[in-house]
């Protein structure tokens, strides 16, 4: 079993839901990556979502593409993402840490080559938004052989024969994208959520995560009564603008630890 699998089996016998926050590597700053991450544990992260910067993320929201922006701006590519995992694992082992980006850089560095440094690093998952799960049978494997998730989406207009087909090829969870559109953008309609989930569940026994749109606690609270976990990362990503690099550690562990409690509640 997976490190990913492992955390989310434990939450679901425990009662308790998933929280999977997602910030970008290297936005505000690198330095600040490690720092982010052991806040958002600190918050009650039980996964990560670390986002490889790329320059036409076709998925995220204007918020995330700032994000993007900003460390492109700084240098920040796959391989400091590789060494901000590194420096995090030196002093946690445990938490599971999922790079979320696109296809290009990981065709650039070709799948062995790739693979190995997820290995070195020790990332336990891999979600890559443009690649569809019948386009990436040969990564999927090769990070399988490693015991490193491959993580897919599915959405709003996904048929019962996509379903099928990312509850065979991926693992750890699978993510579902609760609208139709990018990352922080619109207003999730927990009814049609609460509808499309069970459905997918009886599809798969992997846990389903559901991220976009959801931006505080209460939303967390009612994605979670249907939902094995939930994703949020637009809203993180703002909490750090408003306050500054200065004060982006404390301000995410402080508002993470709020969605945490909604949660548990």
């Amino acid at each position: 079993m997976s490190k990913i699998a492992h955390r989310l089996a434990s939450l679901k016998a425990q009662g308790r839901k998933g929280l999977i926050p997602f910030i970008t590597a290297g936005d505000p700053h690198p330095e600040l990556t490690v720092p982010l991450l052991h806040a958002l544990v600190r918050g009650g992260a039980d996964v990560i979502e670390l986002g490889v910067p790329f320059s036409d993320p076709m998925a995220d929201g204007p918020v995330i593409q700032r994000a993007s922006e900003r460390a492109l701006a700084q240098q920040v590519g796959l391989k400091q993402v590789f060494q901000m995992v590194t420096t995090f694992r030196q002093t946690d082992t445990e938490t599971p840490i999922v790079l979320m980006g696109y296809a290009n850089p990981i065709e650039r560095m070709g799948y062995e080559a790739f693979t190995q440094a997820c290995v070195a690093a020790q990332v336990d998952g891999v979600l890559t938004v443009d690649y569809p799960p019948e386009e990436s049978v040969a990564l999927a494997a090769q990070l399988r052989s490693q015991a490193i998730d491959p993580i897919f989406l599915l959405a709003p207009t996904s048929t019962p024969e996509r379903i099928a087909h990312v509850a065979e090829q991926g693992s750890g969870y699978i993510y579902y994208v609760s609208l139709k559109g990018i990352t922080g953008a619109g207003h999730v309609d927990i009814d049609a959520v609460a509808a499309r989930v069970p459905v997918i569940q009886e599809q798969t026994r992997l846990p389903v995560g559901v991220g976009f749109g959801i931006r505080d606690g209460a939303t967390a609270k009612a994605i979670g009564a249907c939902a094995d976990a939930v994703v949020i990362g637009s809203r993180i990503i703002q909490e750090m603008e408003q306050v500054g690099p200065a004060q982006a550690v404390s301000a995410v562990e402080t508002f993470l630890r709020e969605i945490r409690t909604a949660l548990d509640s």
